[in-house]
């Protein structure tokens, strides 16, 4: 039973943490993408005739493979629901069911019926192109950023329904006036209200097609307040979702580098509106494929948090290797110690630096935080550590294997 629930913990990492987890998920995820991208491009084939008619046969390979790869993820995803922390205080067969009722997981059963309409049914070629099409619907579940746009919608619900009824309401008063002020002259383009209404709708949206335009003077001063404020309402929509896309982006963000100064040992004795000044002073850097970040020797001012990427750790006899969420250099906010390893890019990388200087200047305006700070570093940093000036904690290279285990795995740097 623990194997079975450890094996399914490890599948809910891999099919979770995606884009940001270990390098299989990254690829596993960056695979699932381009098969998505592939259908969607298939799907625009299919519809020329010549194209279809010359190459079915590969269209139809394609979709064979397309629906067992989307058939095994949707299961496994079923399978794994009990691991979802809102999904725990249930039994398994009451969290996948859950989980099989949210939209997610509904766009992936879309994803995966044109593959059992094609083998078990007669189908509709056109009813079966326009499921495949929703296929694409699927790349949501693997970006962070159409994440971020959906939760900005949603956060923002209210107002963009307000700004919507707001918008009906303009429709239905200037479809009114234009009736009023154009049915006797264009009885068939304007005889009715809702006649009005695709020239109010087509008029706000500043799109104007030309195929209806009023001829007379009241007319003509009608479409120009309505084409008016149609800017405007085009712009209150827009406003609201960049606002709140920029604030979900924000609030991630420092979520993610809460968490990871949160987990420095140096740091744990911090209540979280202090972890949370710290957060703010960290700076942001990117680093190349074999750009050296710290050299061995040198005066350690800073201290680093790897965000996403690579990074090899090299001191005598050891080559350890960390990756995003991990950190090294914890020392160097202590004092002027030396740098105890070259620590070099193994792919591009993007880091958070904190500074010694902006801890300490912290510090210093806080002695609470100094104080904390300082026991904390007692508990956690050993007494021959201190001793010895270096910059990282041997519990930050605890967990990686030596040198020549890691070399066997990966090519040296």
């Amino acid at each position: 039973m623990q194997r079975y629930r450890t094996l399914r913990r490890n599948v809910y990492q891999i099919l979770d943490t995606g884009l940001a987890g270990d390098r299989f998920g990254q690829e596993l995820h960056w695979g699932l993408i381009g098969l998505v991208l592939l259908n969607v491009l298939a799907v625009i084939l299919i519809s020329v005739p010549g194209v279809r008619a010359h190459y079915d046969g590969y269209f139809i390979v394609l979709e064979i493979i397309s629906g067992v790869v989307f058939t095994i993820e949707y299961l496994a995803r079923l399978w794994v629901a009990p691991e979802y922390g809102q999904y725990q205080k249930y039994r398994p067969w009451r969290a996948r069911l859950a989980s099989a009722l949210t939209p997610a997981m509904l766009i992936d059963l879309v994803a995966i019926l044109p593959f059992f309409l094609m083998i078990f049914f007669e189908h509709d070629f056109r009813m079966l192109m326009l499921l495949r099409l929703l296929r694409f619907f699927k790349i949501a579940r693997y970006s962070t950023g159409l994440h971020s746009l959906i939760e900005a919608i949603y956060a923002e619900r209210h107002a963009l329904a307000a700004s919507s009824g707001i918008l009906i309401g303009l429709v239905l008063i200037s479809a009114s006036f234009m009736h009023i002020a154009e049915h006797a002259a264009q009885p068939n383009k304007f005889g009715t209200i809702p006649d009005a209404m695709y020239w109010a709708i087509i008029t706000l949206a500043t799109v104007g097609y030309g195929d209806v335009v009023p001829i007379t003077p009241m007319g003509k001063l009608i479409t120009s307040l309505t084409a008016v404020a149609g800017l405007g309402m085009v712009a209150l929509p827009v406003g609201i979702l960049s606002s709140s896309f920029a604030n979900v982006v924000h609030r991630r963000d420092f979520v993610v580098t809460w968490g990871m100064v949160a987990r420095v040992p140096l740091f744990q004795g911090l209540n979280a509106d202090v972890i949370g000044d710290l957060a703010r002073l960290l700076q942001a850097r990117t680093v190349v494929p074999g750009e050296v970040i710290v050299r061995r020797g040198d005066t350690a001012q800073s201290m680093y948090f790897i965000a996403s990427g690579l990074v090899a750790v090299n001191t005598p006899g050891v080559e350890a290797r960390l990756s995003a969420g991990d950190f090294f250099g914890e020392n160097a906010l202590l004092g002027q110690v030396k740098r105890m390893a070259t620590v070099r890019a193994i792919e591009r990388s993007s880091l958070l630096v904190l500074e010694a200087r902006d801890v300490q200047r912290l510090m210093d305006q806080r002695s609470d935080v100094a104080e904390k700070i300082v026991t904390e570093a007692r508990k956690k940093i050993s007494a021959a550590e201190a001793a010895s000036g270096h910059d990282i904690i041997g519990e930050e290279l605890k967990k990686n294997p030596p040198a020549e285990d890691v070399k066997k795995k990966t090519p040296p740097v």
